[in-house]
């Protein structure tokens, strides 16, 4: 049975300090949550976390920078971002030769293949439908602008609604009308950090922007997925040197937990062997 979960807290470079929960017992395994994801009892994620665990895994979720626990002031960055992960990687290794493997969900995942890109301390990577855009296309960077801009002038309601207005608009009204708007109408900061990791995938061929990353990722999309989330799947495979693609019953941008678990577990078990 697995251990249940505990919070922590991790001290990022700037002294902010990074909540987490810790789950299970085993290889570590961090899950980086997307746009709009944060730590909350009987969230998809904490039963992501749950069913993983059962699986031999310790699994972490953290309140990225400015969201629930983790609280920041603006303006966020993905540098900060990064900082923030390697805090609490610091947390879950001894050795210089530790390394964890990551989850990053939609927007999180672009976040994962950064922090290899930076040289954390990375062993393996799974990512759920990351929404690249067309390489070395600017819709990304053109987001991030739009969102600078109405979060500058109308605060992080404002920068939530700009951030969802290219997806189904019934997201958002179903978002503002749940028991979650409270407590989610704060994080409109903390989604600069997805578009700067977007806009980065972006920034140059990824053959060479990815050239340096050398842990095996594994590209999960949904059954039903959109069709831009299967071309940034071929994408990754494409231009990531050890990169595999597979399909999950999935639909909507959405996943079942224990589904999901059993893709990322299998995926990890075989790179321990």
């Amino acid at each position: 049975m697995a251990e249940a979960a505990t919070t922590n807290f991790a001290t990022s470079a700037d002294g902010t300090r990074i909540a987490f929960d810790r789950e299970g017992a085993g290889p570590p395994v961090v899950l980086i949550g997307g746009a709009m994801q944060y730590r909350a009892p009987g969230s998809p994620t904490a039963e992501l976390a749950r069913h993983l665990a059962s699986h031999g895994f310790e699994v972490v979720e953290y309140d990225r920078r400015g969201r629930g626990d983790s609280p920041a002031d603006p303006p966020i960055t993905l540098a900060q971002t990064l900082d923030d992960l390697a805090a609490v990687i610091g947390e879950l290794t001894e050795g210089a030769d530790d390394a964890v493997a990551l989850f990053g969900n939609s927007s999180g995942g672009a976040i994962a293949i950064a922090a290899a890109a930076a040289g954390l301390p990375i062993s393996r990577i799974v990512v759920f439908e990351v929404p690249l855009g067309e390489e070395l296309g600017t819709n990304a960077a053109e987001e991030l602008a739009a969102l600078r801009t109405a979060l500058d002038e109308g605060g992080s309601e404002a920068g939530i609604a700009q951030f969802m207005s290219g997806m189904p608009p019934e997201w958002l009204e179903h978002l503002r009308n749940s028991p979650e708007w409270e407590r989610a109408r704060s994080i409109g900061p903390s989604l600069v950090p997805d578009l700067e990791a977007l806009a980065w995938t972006q920034s140059t061929a990824r053959s060479a922007l990815w050239a340096g990353i050398a842990q095996p990722v594994l590209a999960l999309v949904g059954s039903e997925a959109f069709p831009i989330m299967r071309d940034a799947a071929d994408s990754m495979v494409a231009n990531l040197s050890h990169a595999e693609q597979r399909v999950i019953e999935a639909s909507d941008h959405r996943w079942e937990p224990r589904v999901l678990a059993l893709a990322i577990a299998g995926f990890l078990v075989d790179g321990a062997r």
